[in-house]
């Protein structure tokens, strides 16, 4: 619901003169309704790990660097920062203006604490590996390490924060606008708990402060009068709308109750193409759609069969007929045109689908299957239209191929995670993942053994040697290459089918303003105007 706030301009009444009355104006609040795909799993930074609650939060909270509305990197909660010639110590300056939402300074303390919460193990963070660059992190992540001082991070002073690196990473200052390296108010979080997100207990430094948060219905957040860059922000208000249906949220949008929706549903994009062209926006996203395979059980622990099932997926079929807004079929994890990189490809993408389809029943015989002997599954995907669309188009390619039976199941968002987090249930299971920064380890280190968003299971001891030697180089031929190599050990492993790399493709009122398309979606609403 909109509101609208009125400014008295005032009421002169004279004597012996008629009263002269200046009309009261309404100035109406500049509201951004915006669609937010599912329910956000949590509003805590350090547990956060998904892209619903990551667009909220980059609205609560800052880090030390920050982005422009093109993606590039500004500086954020640090005004500057100097980097060591070795590039293995980066020493940064907190804004003397920098303060929480309830007036107390944020310190270069408050970074330490914040970034020795996420890797502490206690914390229960999954985003913990991001932090790995950082002297100490992985072995007390890990437990071999139990004195959180040990961090490579540390306050010179209230204002100075010095940072120690295991070795050079390229990508470390893009890696700080992930929420795992946001600063929380350490008093609020002792004091309320888990319940320190709650919009009543929640202290941040962000643009906006949250107010609201009504589950499946809304989550508010109004313009921040403490944020050190307040005046650049125009909007008043924030409402973030969690809609599991695509469908339901393209009728929302075009009844008004929406300025932004998260996605479109794919079978309607045709017609809004040809009716309401003007306002579909669509560009290239940093990120990779996949079905995973769990490694740990039966019957995926069969490297033959995961292969048989991901060669037997046809992705140019989903590619035009299922997803048409501009994805491309993925043969690769790491998206292809990553920052220094050259794209490692699974060793069939030249094959023709015929091939492919011959391969794969091959493959499903030798793991003891037939189409009289057939195998049955469950395919595990969280509720959403467009995810339900493609597992039924794959399953019946694999009842094609194979004669597989492919029992559909589908969970509310924070269930799904879950499951898959557990590995118990799980056999196949769509998921996704997007760049964190552009650099393709926050592709690959998302499959290193000890990586608490490894869902598969997926765990080869060449793979994290290499990554490891990969954080420690400085020559950045040599890096790539280290890199590279990984990638090729993880898709000959065939523990995920990458299926098409990402576009974005979302509806916007043409009101809508100050936005621009970026690699990385992060769309910031403290750049956008309403200007109706």
């Amino acid at each position: 619901m909109k509101t609208t706030r009125a400014v008295a301009l005032g009421v002169s009444l004279l004597a012996g003169t008629s009263a002269l009355v200046a009309p009261s104006l309404a100035m109406a609040e500049m509201v951004f309704n915006r669609g937010n795909g599912t329910e956000p799993g949590s509003l805590d930074p350090q547990i956060s790990e998904d892209v619903n609650s990551s667009t909220i939060l980059r609205d609560v909270f800052e880090g030390l660097t920050a982005e422009f509305t093109d993606g590039s990197l500004i500086p954020g909660q640090a005004e500057s920062w100097t980097v060591s010639p070795d590039g293995l110590i980066y020493t940064f300056k907190i804004r003397s203006d920098a303060v929480w939402s309830n007036g107390d300074p944020v310190t270069a303390q408050d970074f330490v604490y914040s970034w020795q919460r996420g890797v502490n193990p206690t914390t229960g963070s999954e985003y913990s590996f991001l932090l790995y660059p950082l002297q100490n992190a992985q072995a007390i992540a890990n437990g071999e390490e139990k004195d959180l001082s040990k961090l490579g991070v540390k306050a010179l002073d209230d204002k100075t924060l010095e940072v120690q690196l295991e070795g050079p990473a390229p990508y470390f200052l893009g890696m700080l606008t992930h929420s795992v390296a946001y600063p929380v108010h350490k008093a609020t979080v002792e004091a309320h708990g888990e319940a320190w997100t709650r919009p009543e207990n929640m202290v941040s430094n962000g643009a906006f402060n949250l107010i609201e948060w009504t589950p499946q219905s809304r989550i508010v957040a109004v313009k921040s009068d403490s944020y050190w860059n307040k005046d650049s922000v125009k909007l008043d208000k924030v409402v973030y709308y969690p809609t599991e249906s695509t469908t339901t949220e393209l009728k929302r949008y075009r009844a008004g109750e929406l300025d932004w929706t998260y996605e479109v549903p794919n079978d309607q994009i045709s017609w809004i193409k040809e009716n309401m062209g003007d306002e579909f926006h669509v560009s290239n996203y940093l990120g990779t759609y996949y079905y995973g395979f769990n490694l740990t059980k039966p019957p995926f622990n069969d490297p033959k069969l995961r292969k048989a099932f991901s060669l037997a997926i046809d992705r140019d079929i989903l590619t035009s007929k299922i997803v048409t807004a501009g994805e491309v079929p993925a043969y690769a994890f790491v998206v292809p045109g990553v920052t220094a990189y050259d794209a490692v490809y699974a060793d069939f993408k030249d094959q023709t689908q015929a091939d492919r389809d011959a391969e794969a029943l091959k493959l499903y015989e030798e793991a003891g299957y037939s189409k009289d002997k057939p195998l049955e599954i469950e395919l595990r995907y969280n509720t959403n239209d467009n995810h339900k669309k493609i597992a039924i188009a794959i399953s019946s390619m694999w009842k094609k191929v194979f004669g597989a039976k492919v029992n559909l199941v589908n969970e509310e968002f924070k269930v799904f995670l879950e499951t898959r987090k557990q590995k118990e249930v799980t056999q196949a299971f769509r998921a996704g993942w997007i760049g964190d920064y552009n650099d393709p380890n926050t592709f690959l280190e998302l499959w290193l053994s000890d990586s608490g968003l490894n869902d598969t299971g997926f765990n080869n001891p060449e793979f994290d040697s290499l990554l490891k030697q990969a954080s420690l180089e400085q020559d950045a031929p040599k890096r790539k290459e280290l890199l590279m190599k990984a990638e090729g050990i993880f898709l000959e492993s065939n523990a995920v089918a990458p299926i098409y790399h990402y576009v974005t493709k979302r509806m916007v009122k043409p009101y809508v303003k100050g936005w621009q398309s970026n690699v990385m979606d992060h769309i910031r609403s403290q750049y956008i105007t309403v200007e109706k």
